[in-house]
């Protein structure tokens, strides 16, 4: 029984990819909503299926099945592939810009899964900003459509820059600084996300403006964060 529960949380966590791939289908149609939704829906299986690993011990039942490499492989596909592939769709740049752009993505993405100091010691943070392509480009795209093509590739590059760089970003569903108020922050980012893809082309502004003032906290929190300290963190 503990083995098919195993397995039953490896499973929901691949349904990842199937999402990801729907929403692989939905760009190459030209439908970037129902594109983006897919991407979200993707977000949220990994949001919560490490909750379901520790739950179903999944490390001690399956030793020999590697749930963080299951992870990888989606997560690859899913926060840096796949954006990209909607970002050079669904932008309205020149080809070589909107191409170098996409390549940063992709490479800066690879090489940061290359590091083994990832996320910090105490597990609450990655160390330089994470491969969350996935929301830089539903904020490009659905939330500030308007943007100069000059302000998209510094936006693109300078995220590219920062996976690199020893800042602290939180990892929202292991603690940390502020959780309940990051946990809140995360589930407001996300429905405005739905709000926003549901109400493209044309923005909300309302939910445009709860999109921006989580993005703002979450850049406060990783500039306190990194100025304290990982060990400086609380429960």
């Amino acid at each position: 029984m503990q083995k098919l529960a195993a397995w039953s949380v490896h499973a929901f966590t691949a349904t990842g990819l199937l999402a990801a791939f729907m929403g692989l289908i939905a760009v190459s149609e030209g439908d970037y909503r129902l594109a983006m939704l897919w991407i979200l829906v993707a977000l949220v299986i990994d949001g919560v299926d490490g909750t379901f690993a520790r739950l179903a011990r999944v490390g001690e039942v399956l030793p020999r099945v590697s749930g963080k490499t299951i992870d990888y492989v989606i997560d690859f596909f899913s926060y840096a592939i796949l954006p990209a592939y909607l970002f050079y769709e669904a932008m309205e740049l020149a080809y070589w810009p909107r191409l170098t752009c996409c390549f940063a993505m992709l490479l800066s993405a690879a090489l940061y899964y290359g590091k083994e100091d990832m996320v910090s010691p105490s597990g609450r943070h990655f160390v330089g900003f994470p491969v969350l392509w996935n929301m830089v480009v539903y904020v490009l795209v659905f939330v500030l459509p308007w943007i100069s093509g000059w302000a998209i590739v510094a936006v693109v590059f300078a995220f590219a820059v920062m996976h690199f760089l020893p800042v602290l970003f939180a990892y929202p569903s292991r603690g940390g600084r502020w959780w309940v108020l990051t946990l809140l922050a995360t589930v407001a980012f996300i429905a405005a996300a739905v709000m926003n893809v549901w109400y493209y082309p044309e923005p909300s502004p309302l939910w445009r403006g709860v999109c921006l003032v989580a993005t703002a906290y979450y850049a406060v929190l990783a500039a306190v964060d990194t100025y304290s300290g990982d060990g400086a963190q609380v429960p």
